[in-house]
């Protein structure tokens, strides 16, 4: 049985790093119908930035592909699955350490996936070598809020 979803967009780029702006921007004007905090609006985009960046910059490797995003919302919650079908991650748990990086001659930080990680509530990673790499992430809008009703609801029984 398919999953209902409140609403659904994809966007398809070419990977090129000019491109990472525009990504970040079409996210947060479809996140907005959650109606976020400035807050949650730059974790999302700070998020997409990192995840579109690695698909550009490590997926690709200085060749043309394309980079796709799918993002859903469901209740108050923004899902976003971002994908290439670049050389894929050899070691995903060695990729998500802080600091690592395959591109240290860039001045690439490392901090990517752990960037990814503190500012979204869920990030999966899902790789394959030669056929590429999916990023899913997800993030509750005004979750304190949610996490209140629900502790009332519960008190109030």
């Amino acid at each position: 049985m398919k999953e209902q979803f409140d609403n659904e967009m994809k966007l398809e780029f070419i990977s090129k790093a000019s491109n990472e702006s525009f990504a970040r921007i079409t996210i947060a004007a479809f996140a907005s119908q959650l109606d976020p905090t400035i807050e949650e609006l730059a974790d999302i985009k700070t998020a997409v930035s990192e995840a579109v960046t690695n698909c550009i910059i490590h997926g690709y490797d200085n060749r043309q592909g394309i980079v796709k995003i799918l993002a859903k919302l469901q209740g108050n919650t923004i899902i976003i699955e971002i994908s290439d079908n670049g050389k894929g991650i050899e070691n995903i748990e060695l990729a998500k350490e802080p600091l690592y990086t395959t591109k240290p001659n860039l001045e690439r930080s490392g901090m990517g996936f752990t960037i990814m990680e503190s500012f979204m509530d869920n990030v999966q990673i899902e790789s394959i070598v030669g056929l590429g790499t999916k990023i899913t992430m997800s993030k509750t809008i005004k979750k304190q809020e949610v996490e209140e009703e629900e502790f009332q609801c519960i008190t109030k029984e």
